[in-house]
């Protein structure tokens, strides 16, 4: 498909395009960074979160465990 595409024709196309938009590439550039710098930071959260939590053990009534200072639900008989 692209087998005729060569160097030269690859320059021409580069020189049309920063002739068209040489004025906003760094604002593009700029924009690009700070996406790639944001989706990162949100992976490092969520990786974090995933990390930080333990799973929850469950008592033998299939309950998650009461918090501290609380006394545990009654199971009715």
């Amino acid at each position: 498909m692209f087998e005729g595409i060569g160097l030269p024709h690859l320059l021409i196309v580069l020189i049309v395009a920063l002739l068209l938009f040489g004025r906003r590439v760094p604002e593009v550039a700029r924009s690009l960074g700070r996406s790639i710098s944001e989706f990162k930071k949100g992976m490092r959260e969520a990786e974090n979160e995933l990390t930080d939590t333990e799973p929850k053990k469950l008592d033998q009534t299939g309950a998650p465990p009461a918090p501290s200072g609380q006394s545990p639900p009654v199971k009715p008989q």
